[in-house]
């Protein structure tokens, strides 16, 4: 699995972002796809999760954080992400807790979890769609 190496101190929201508040339950990274679990917590999302709710990313960590402090996460709207990427190409969850990666890099065995499309080699417009197709 080849993720998208992402240089959290490039993560920007675009003008469009919608933007939430609320606490991590785990270390987590600017840039790294996120679900918020059961207990209200924003967690790393991971595609080959055995929690059914841990393979949804829904939100895109705008800030690093570590368990119960706060954090921003990205919901929906334009992302300079701070990786690069090629323009029109759809990015996927990982099966690398927190990662992006494209389809040709989605395996046997995870669940495809659609992140967004790069409108540019730097911006992702995220369209976040969980399939609950594992392939």
């Amino acid at each position: 699995m080849t993720d998208l190496v992402v240089t959290a101190a490039n993560c920007v929201p675009g003008t469009d972002a919608r933007l939430e508040q609320g606490f991590a339950g785990e270390t987590i990274t600017a840039g790294m796809p996120v679900y918020k679990a059961s207990t209200g917590l924003w967690m790393k999302a991971d595609s080959n999760s055995a929690t059914a709710l841990a393979r949804q990313a829904t939100g895109i960590a705008m800030c690093g954080s570590s368990a119960n402090q706060p954090i921003v996460v990205q919901r929906s709207g334009s992302l300079t992400l701070g990786a690069t990427m090629t323009a029109g190409v759809a990015y996927y969850l990982s099966d690398t807790a927190g990662g992006i990666c494209a389809y040709a890099d989605v395996g046997s065995g995870e669940y495809v979890d659609l992140i967004g499309v790069a409108t540019s080699t730097t911006v992702l417009q995220l369209s976040f769609n969980y399939s609950a197709v594992s392939l």
